[in-house]
């Protein structure tokens, strides 16, 4: 039988956050790329939440932009509400989020991919890969056609053998009634690749117009809109934007779900898979967090070419009657008409520990891997994990030094460290918690941080590389000057100062100085700074920033200098640790099974002590 058969360089397997970013990253670096999908109508899909950023998150969006990625541009073309969040707290938090248009999301994403060169999409199941002495050779799918590439990255996302479960009810389907892939995990095994069952969930979907809206607390956007992309006009963002509302579970709430626990797949033993600690369902909440009275519910619009509303804060796999029960005990949502039933997803992923920091697979040379496959959840952390992976196929093929962001340059180096470092039994999330270096890595300075490396790669134009470097001599010229330009004790000094509670200066001092002050701000002397150049908000904002926090900064720098010691010490990948004497039994299974890169790599990883590291340092040295 003939079959058919063509050649690609990379092949993307599954067009979610992370296959968009990893098949464009391919396409747009000159290769010849091409996109899976079980439906091409589900393109960028927002199955659950459709929103983009969010604490931390909001982080990972605007360092992909600034990588090259299209994510942050994407969503700024398609929002409904934007918000800043965390501002009553330092700008190492400050993260923004933005409610999405479902549709307009997906349509504009397949927009780009469609009309970008080198970029064929492909409807089809990808069953098989093929492998040959231990390096990827293609892949073949359900139609039995193969297609020979150099390199493969799988961003299979919660597709394989999903399940959708809600009460006693169990549906072979992929996230909104999608086709499931249900034969890859098996190729997968035969290669020898560590499978987990992990969990995510969805909450129900409500008639807008069955809504009282009269019982909510209205939430608006920021006046000013901040956009995500750095290369987005500010100008272009200002537009009218849809309100969120905000409501809360009760007493009968709690009631309603505690009395059918027992009906509930969490609880029964219906479901294998684990689920995210981070984003529990409604009865996880109800059970774990038992002495609270209230949940919070955000009731979120799908989009503006529709009125169905999403029900944050109320994900469950409750049974179908007891959800109808349930969330007609919350105010406003008395008589609401459930468009779309809750429910949770079981899918399989890889244990991540097989991946280097590349997100290249140790035992398949060319076999990347990006997204909810990797174990982590979000869109966000997705969308990064598949620039990274798109990125390093690329440089495979090319035969050039592959990309990797450590733990100090960015918080997707930190995702992917602890992905490939850490033992992780449950979806992964995002926090600015787990970024030691947040006070350097943030959200608004991603682009001085990351837009040179976006260049290398070659992602990002001369033109934007040139802006950020404009930019960066802008930031310094004005906070040299600003740390030499002084004042004295005149009456229009004192009052300023007085207007903001400040302490009235007894001699002169320097601009810089009084920006240090808690309740000040390069912003509030203004009118004192007689000099002051015309400046990019964006400028003013970094130099406010690096003035404010000049000492927590330079301490954190130190910091980053013993840390990037460690990483520069590189361990041979082929390192045989039974001939490192004086390791424990417990180290040595553990390097043995992670085999890091680096020290720095081998010192965060679960049961390597300080002492081991000290061992492992002198037996490098003495190989040398």
């Amino acid at each position: 039988m003939k079959i058919l058969v063509e050649d690609y360089d990379i092949v993307v397997v599954g067009a979610g956050h992370a296959g968009c970013e990893a098949a464009l990253a391919g396409a747009r670096l000159g290769l010849k790329t091409i996109m899976f999908t079980v439906s091409v109508d589900s393109i960028a899909l927002m199955p659950c939440n459709p929103n983009v950023g969010g604490s931390s998150k909001g982080h990972l969006v605007r360092e992909l932009d600034a990588l090259g990625g299209e994510m942050g541009k994407n969503i700024d073309k398609t929002f409904i509400q934007s918000k800043m969040l965390n501002c009553s707290k330092g700008p190492a938090v400050h993260s923004l989020r933005a409610q999405a248009d479902k549709q307009a999301y997906s349509n504009e994403m397949r927009k780009t991919l469609e009309n970008t060169e080198n970029l064929t999409i492909k409807q089809g199941e990808v069953t098989k890969l093929l492998v040959e002495d231990g390096k990827i050779t293609g892949v073949k799918t359900y139609s039995g056609a193969i297609y020979n590439c150099k390199a493969v990255v799988l961003c299979t996302g919660t597709y394989l053998k999903a399940r959708c479960i809600y009460g006693d009810i169990s549906n072979y389907t992929g996230p909104n009634g999608l086709q499931a892939a249900n034969y890859l995990t098996d190729s997968l095994k035969e290669l020898g690749i560590e499978m987990f069952r992990f969990k995510t969930g969805t909450p129900a979907r409500i008639a807008g117009n069955t809504i009282d809206y009269s019982k909510m607390e209205e939430q608006f956007g920021d006046e000013r809109v901040v956009p995500f992309s750095f290369s987005t006009n500010p100008e272009d963002v200002q537009i009218e934007q849809k309100s969120c509302w905000l409501t809360y579970t009760n007493e009968k709430t709690h009631e309603i779900i505690r009395a059918n626990l027992d009906r509930s797949p969490l609880y029964s033993g219906m479901i294998e898979g684990t689920g995210p600690r981070y984003c529990p369902s409604i009865e996880d909440k109800v059970v774990r967090f038992a002495d609270k009275n209230r949940h919070q519910v955000f009731i979120e619009p799908e989009g503006l070419y529709t009125n169905e509303m999403y029900i944050g804060g109320m994900s469950s796999s409750l049974p179908e009657d007891v959800q109808e029960e349930m969330y007609h005990s919350v105010p406003g949502l008395e008589h609401a008409k459930i468009v779309k039933n809750a429910y949770a997803i079981e899918y399989d992923c890889i244990n991540p520990r097989q991946l280097y920091p590349t997100l290249e697979f140790k035992k398949i040379k060319g076999l990347f891997s990006g997204g909810q496959f990797n174990g982590s959840s979000g869109y966000e952390e997705a969308a990064a994990q598949g620039l990274i992976a798109g990125i390093n196929a690329a440089m495979e093929v090319k035969g050039q030094e592959q990309l990797i962001l450590d733990r100090s340059e960015a918080y997707i180096g930190v995702l992917i460290d602890d992905l490939v470092t850490k033992e992780n039994h449950e979806p992964y999330r995002m926090m600015t918690s787990r970024a030691e270096y947040r006070l350097l890595l943030r959200q608004d300075n991603a682009d001085l941080r990351l837009r040179k490396k976006g260049y290398q790669v070659g992602l990002v134009s001369e033109e934007e590389y040139q802006k950020v470097l404009r930019k960066e001599e802008a930031i310094a010229r004005e906070i040299e000057r600003v740390e030499h330009a002084t004042i004295g004790t005149t009456k229009e000094v004192q009052e300023l100062l007085e207007q903001y509670n400040s302490t009235p200066l007894k001699s002169g001092s320097t601009l810089a100085e009084l920006i240090r002050r808690p309740e000040l701000s390069y912003e509030a002397i203004a009118p004192l700074d007689k000099e002051r150049p015309e400046l990019p908000w964006d400028v003013k904002e970094q130099v406010d920033i690096n003035i404010k926090y000049d000492g927590y900064i330079r301490r954190q720098l130190k910091q980053v200098e013993q840390f990037k010691k460690l990483e520069a010490k590189k361990i041979p990948t082929d390192l045989d640790y039974e001939k490192v004497g004086s390791l424990r039994i417990e180290a040595r299974q553990k390097l043995e099974e992670y085999r890091p890169i680096s020290i720095g790599q081998a010192s965060r990883i679960s049961g390597v002590s300080p002492a081991d590291i000290s061992v492992l340092l002198v037996y490098l040295s003495s190989n040398r």
